[in-house]
């Protein structure tokens, strides 16, 4: 018998743990829902129902297979015992998994548990990050390579006997209720109907309207929450990307010429998925400890509980800000400029340590990633050391990117009574006072002085002893190869001649 484990890979088509195994052995298909790990702070019940949706799909897709979806809810480790004890398995199998800490330590559990019982257990590449490298050189070509490799067919499977079980509710997991109400849906077909509006028609302006949190909710693919997920590969996602540009290639037009922008745009950023996710990969600590040493305690682990609050809760005073906090729990969704943005103001202007809006926005996005999350989360708060700390003005960004404040207007009807002029910045209306500290809340700080106070205090972070040693060390391991090396040497120069180290919008 061979236990094919679904984990982050809800599907059945280029699932090549599943087709691997039915080459070998009769296939028992399982999946199994872990009360422990869905009570872990950094999950959800948007998270899960998503997932439930994409467990029913997965389920009819496997019976058009051959043999139907088991699913069970406890601990993986008395599931795999009852079913030894039951019946002989002679292999298990699961795609590779960069989860969060608690999932990684469930393997090392499951990995100790199959050694002791004899059993092999086959972990295979789901997507392109790699296990155990000794360095980064020539990752990029290494991802190519597993893109590029066929899509595996669906397989034939074997009926088995087995009482297939209930797929349980968030409330069944011990879930709290956490409503969402424009949240994506699971399964596979709504993420190949994300893939082939986007490649179709939705993605010609990807690469210009990307960073408004208007036109990127239509314009962007939307497909973060099912390459989380599972639900398509990214495999199956770059080669559909690849053939689409082929075909524009064969034309030149103004408006193929959009196509090729975006669609490259959109083959880069699959790099970047998997780029991310390798930090976690390589070193697991960055996502409770700051990956430059030299940023500890500059930050308090525990938080301002009011400001975490009012930004948490996007009643902040600032609309931009505000109207971005909202949108996202109501979709479980941010572009990724807004999803910096709001990150940044966190770390900088009300000074939070990364850890706690950290764990509130991995709560709050339906396509949390472990792996992409906690490295932008340190990258945003500026600790990782090799990244240029970027202090966004919550202002500033929404005149950039809601001139006309109709993204506020939506998400925040309370400043209905603020003349259009004064919609980014209502503390100067005229009739301010009748709505600020009344409908709307004043701003919780002022976000100039505060912004310089944060630049200061990082300023003298990166003037100590071996700071930059380290960030050449941190590089070496997790930098992009496409950069040099000589970019954290500038920034030690730059440092020296104090010239400005990172962005600071004022």
């Amino acid at each position: 018998m061979q236990v094919v484990w679904f984990k982050r890979d809800l599907r059945a088509h280029d699932n090549r743990a599943l087709s691997s195994a039915a080459l070998i052995g009769d296939v028992l298909p399982l999946f199994v829902a872990e009360p422990d790990l869905w009570m872990q702070s950094d999950m959800s019940g948007r998270q899960w129902d998503f997932v439930m949706e994409s467990l029913d799909e997965l389920r009819t897709d496997l019976k058009g297979c051959g043999q139907v979806l088991i699913v069970r809810m406890g601990s993986v480790l008395d599931i795999f015992q009852e079913l030894k004890k039951n019946n002989s398995i002679d292999a298990l199998w699961s795609h590779q998994e960069t989860g969060n800490n608690w999932t990684f330590n469930r393997d090392k559990k499951v990995a100790a548990w199959c050694r002791m019982h004899g059993i092999k257990w086959h972990e295979l590449k789901n997507n392109g990050v790699q296990r155990s490298i000794q360095s980064r050189n020539g990752w990029a070509h290494s991802w190519n390579k597993h893109m590029e490799k066929p899509i595996v067919p669906l397989p034939n499977l074997k009926p088995q006997q087995y009482y297939p079980g209930f797929i349980p509710t968030a409330h069944d997991l011990g879930l709290s209720p956490d409503k969402c109400e424009f949240r994506q849906m699971g399964g596979r077909r709504n993420a190949l109907d994300r893939l082939n509006t986007f490649i179709e028609t939705r993605g010609r302006h990807y690469r210009k309207a990307m960073s408004s949190p208007t036109e990127g909710a239509q314009s962007c693919s939307r497909l973060s929450p099912h390459l989380a997920w599972g639900t398509v590969s990214v495999r199956e996602v770059s080669q559909a990307v690849k053939k689409r540009q082929n075909e524009i290639q064969r034309v030149s037009t103004g408006f193929t010429s959009d196509w090729r922008k975006s669609l490259k745009s959109l083959r880069s950023r699959l790099h970047w998925h998997c780029h991310f996710i390798q930090k976690l990969e390589d070193e697991p600590r960055l996502e409770f400890q700051n990956l430059h040493s030299s940023y500890d305690g500059i930050r308090h682990l525990e938080p301002n509980r009011n400001h975490l609050k009012a930004w948490s809760n996007g009643e902040t005073g600032f609309p931009f800000l505000d109207a971005c906090m909202r949108q996202l729990a109501a979709t479980g969704w941010l572009n990724f400029r807004m999803r910096a943005m709001v990150m940044s103001v966190a770390s900088y202007h009300l000074w939070l340590h990364w850890r706690a809006p950290g764990i509130k926005l991995a709560r709050l996005f339906t396509d949390y990633e472990p792996g992409i999350h906690w490295s932008q989360v340190q990258m945003q708060a500026g600790t990782t050391g090799i990244n240029l700390n970027r202090i966004y003005n919550p202002v500033k960004q929404g005149y950039d990117q809601d001139r006309n404040g109709d993204f506020i207007r939506q998400w925040i009807p309370e400043l209905a009574m603020i003349p259009n002029q004064y919609i980014h910045e209502p503390w100067l209306a005229p009739n301010a006072n009748d709505v600020l500290g009344k409908l709307y809340p004043e701003r919780i700080i002022d976000h100039i002085s505060s912004a310089q106070e944060a630049r200061k205090k990082i300023w003298l972070v990166r003037q100590t002893g071996n700071y930059w040693d380290k960030a050449t060390a941190i590089l070496e391991k997790h930098g992009s190869r496409k950069k040099s090396k000589a970019r954290v040497k500038n920034q030690n120069q730059e440092d020296k001649n104090k010239q400005r180290s990172f962005v600071f919008e004022s």
